[in-house]
């Protein structure tokens, strides 16, 4: 894989776990020689990735809409002025769509609200077929169990198929995740859409 889009929170959490697996994550890329695409932001983990990444002489593509540019969270801007590359866009929507253009596989660090989105956004696209490029979690200090056991449970209640459960991948370490990511072959899958079952 050239390029791997990481989604993950503008804020750093509460564990230093968090800092230092994102940190971890951004050296892995470069030193694999994978570009980072991420939303371009300076702040949060964000930053934290992105920095690493150019530390240890990888590139970052960052993509950031244009209400966000120029605005400051506790005296930072909260866009990333050192970056590879730094594509302003329209809006948060042509935002997800320029990212998933650059990536060949996507990763989502602990995060909030926006996290969330853009990975479940990410996930209906594979299961749609819009894409079929590996998108994996990385479980920092099991940050994402109740969200694995929410997506268990959609499979154990019919909402969701195991197939399609099965596009998300997880790991707890970054080395692991990259090599799953790596590995991944996408199956073909019967269209989302099916009669419904008679009652």
């Amino acid at each position: 894989m050239r390029r791997i889009c990481v989604f993950c929170g503008s804020r750093s959490g509460a564990r230093p776990e968090y800092q230092e697996i994102a940190g971890q994550l951004g050296r892995l890329l470069a030193g694999r020689g994978v570009e980072l695409v991420y939303g371009g932001g300076n702040i949060g983990l964000m930053g934290v990735v992105a920095d690493a990444c150019l530390a240890a002489g990888g590139g970052v593509i960052g993509v950031i809409p244009r209400s966000l540019v120029g605005r400051e969270v506790a005296g930072r801007a909260v866009e990333h002025a050192g970056l590879t590359r730094l594509e302003v866009v329209d809006s948060m929507h042509a935002r997800k769509a320029r990212m998933a253009e650059l990536a060949e596989g996507f990763i989502a660090l602990p995060g909030g609200f926006g996290t969330f989105e853009e990975l479940f956004e990410i996930l209906t696209w594979a299961q749609l077929g819009f894409h079929r490029k590996p998108v994996g979690l990385l479980n920092v200090a099991d940050y994402y169990r109740p969200l694995l056991a929410l997506c268990d449970q959609a499979v154990a209640e019919d909402f969701l198929r195991a197939d399609d459960r099965g596009l998300l991948l997880d790991r707890a370490e970054p080395s692991a995740l990259l090599e799953a990511l790596a590995a991944y072959r996408p199956v073909t899958v019967e269209p989302w859409l099916r009669e419904e079952r008679e009652l």
